[in-house]
């Protein structure tokens, strides 16, 4: 199976920690093509047939990102605006994704325990990621359970460790 990873991160070399570390245990794989989405479009402006095509190649795609505020960074948004195109994903001639895999492997700076009812974001994780199951449900691919790095900020080095080896193994699953 060949996986594409869209990493969707605004300083991915220099203040990314727990991102950087996951793009580079992802690379390291056989079958997975990783994709610096900033660095590749510092301006902003996205390559659609480029993105397109590299998604036309994948049978799984993930969204790899820190969540800001409880939504991803901002390129992605406009990387679903551009690239998910009518009659390209979805619509009554276009199903590019359709027998594909998709999931979103992010990073959370708070630790699990705030991502609970009773916890200070009120909401679990999977809840706050259901507009990306919902993207995955309109364009035809498959969700598949995201893959979660709860506490990036503090992780300790076997934490981040243990983190990229149980990445390595959702994404060879």
């Amino acid at each position: 199976m060949k996986t594409l990873v869209l990493v969707f991160h605004p300083d991915l070399k220099g203040q990314s920690h727990v991102n950087k570390a996951l793009a580079e245990a992802a690379a390291e794989l056989d079958n997975v093509t990783v994709r610096d989405e900033y660095a590749l479009y510092p301006d902003g402006k996205i390559d659609v047939a480029a993105e397109q095509k590299a998604i036309e190649e994948a049978d799984r795609v993930v969204f790899q990102f820190p969540l800001y505020w409880f939504s991803s960074p901002a390129l992605l948004k406009s990387w679903e605006d551009e690239v998910l195109q009518h009659g390209w994903a979805y619509g009554s001639e276009g199903h590019a994704f359709e027998g594909k895999e998709f999931g979103v492997a992010v990073s959370t700076g708070s630790p699990e325990t705030a991502y609970q009812p009773d916890g200070s974001n009120k909401f679990v994780i999977d809840q706050l990621l259901t507009p990306f199951q919902g993207t995955a449900n309109y364009v035809s691919a498959t969700w598949i359970k995201p893959f979660v790095t709860f506490g990036a900020f503090g992780i300790t080095d076997e934490a981040l460790s243990a983190a990229t080896k149980a990445y390595q193994e959702a994404l060879s699953a």
